[in-house]
């Protein structure tokens, strides 16, 4: 049997095996698959040739040159894990196209699914599994973490992107997550600091990890919002974190001050009997969906004659932080929507808790930023949308804060 022969015989044995394995349910990718080998079949010839071209090429200039052999290696591909020979020759300046001498993977897009499955809340170890079963690829964590680490780089000139002069509204909250850090696994604050722009587009100006939340780490976050370029901010949305009004008063004075009422609600709720509970949310919402600030100072009254006595820790703490809590009185309708709670920046939380949900612990900083940041750009149409009525907000800020408009925006 001559070597054509041979060919179209070992053609029509693969092609049965082919077609069994269509057939046969299983997967069509991974060890034993014949459509593996029939790549492997190709890179191998797809090598040969490009190594006849060069030699070819040699012998035209005048070079001495002859094939001296092949290295073998295995080399990662989409379609499973192939063996590659690739030829060598006697002067050592073959140098392949398809698959270089160093590589060990035929690109295949592989390096982005595992950053896709990454982005979507699967630890390493769980890629490594999805991987084996959906390509039949064995790669190791190390391999898997080394991949992800190559967006590193882009989280970095993300967190120092410059930003916009002014902000009509900035969110600021934090989430908490486990962290493994020194081989004990501790609580670190994750600094969210989300945005409304003046073209209304949502977005998220920076992400930031510390140690615990505080007054004084917030302001190391405006400073660092002051570096890249924000001036003025309108409004600034925050919860109730004792010392962040002294804070945001230091970095950006003219701003006005939102406390969440979703959060003082809750706060003032705490102590309260369960005989009561209903009676006493009824009496708060009379206060916060007044249509005046001064309606609004009328059921508080009515509320300290009807339930000071009992709860006098209630009157106390809507009267002592009153400014900041009834700052989105001073607004139309359609931005008091917007700023009288941080439920926009909590809502951007739900949306990283239920992508890592099935993560305990991180371990490391580094691996939770990373994480985060790529599951936040591959989910980002479920929190970068425009404001709704954003136009009639635009008109309002414009009437009332002409200064900000000349200097920011004509």
């Amino acid at each position: 049997m001559n070597k054509e022969e041979k060919e179209k015989v070992e053609s029509q044995e693969l092609y049965e095996r082919m077609k069994q394995r269509l057939y046969s349910k299983e997967p069509l990718f991974g060890d034993g698959s014949p459509f593996s080998e029939l790549l492997q079949s190709m890179v191998n010839k797809m090598l040969e040739g490009e190594a006849d071209h060069h030699i070819d090429n040699e012998l035209l200039m005048g070079k001495k040159n002859k094939r001296n052999g092949y290295t073998k290696k295995q080399v990662i591909t989409q379609s499973g894990p192939i063996e590659v020979q690739t030829p060598r020759d006697r002067n050592s300046t073959f140098e392949p196209e398809l698959i270089g001498k160093r590589e060990k993977e035929l690109h295949s897009g592989l390096d982005t699914q595992i950053i896709a499955l990454y982005a979507q809340g699967n630890s390493v170890e769980d890629v490594r599994r999805l991987i084996q079963k959906i390509y039949g690829i064995e790669i190791s964590a190390g391999k898997i973490s080394q991949i992800t680490d190559n967006v590193l780089p882009e989280i970095e000139a993300w967190k120092t992107r410059a930003l916009q002069s002014f902000y009509p509204i900035v969110y600021l909250d934090a989430i908490h997550f486990k962290v493994r850090h020194e081989g004990v696994y501790s609580t670190r604050a994750f600094y969210t600091v989300y945005s409304v722009d003046w073209g209304g587009n949502r977005d998220l100006l920076g992400l930031y990890i510390n140690q615990s939340e505080g007054a004084y780490n917030w302001g190391l976050v405006l400073q660092d919002l002051k570096k890249r370029g924000v001036e003025d901010i309108l409004v600034i949305c925050t919860d109730n974190l004792k010392g962040f009004s002294e804070t945001i008063q230091e970095e950006y004075p003219r701003a006005i001050k939102q406390k969440c009422i979703v959060h003082q609600v809750r706060n003032s709720m705490k102590y309260v009997d369960d005989k009561d509970a209903k009676k006493v949310v009824v009496a708060l919402r009379k206060i916060y969906s007044a249509p005046t600030e001064q309606a609004a100072l009328s059921a508080l009254e009515l509320f300290k004659q009807q339930w000071g006595k009992t709860y006098g820790y209630i009157v106390e703490n809507w009267e002592q932080a009153w400014e900041e809590l009834m700052a989105y009185m001073n607004f139309g309708s359609h931005i008091r929507r917007m700023i009288y709670t941080t439920n926009p920046v909590e809502a951007l939380h739900r949306i990283i808790r239920k992508i890592v949900k099935g993560k305990a612990a991180w371990v490391s900083e580094t691996a939770l930023l990373k994480q985060i940041y790529l599951a936040l750009m591959h989910n980002e149409k479920s929190w970068k949308r425009t404001a709704y009525n954003w136009k009639t907000i635009q008109r309002e800020i414009m009437e009332k804060y002409p200064e900000l408009i000349n200097k920011h925006i004509r």
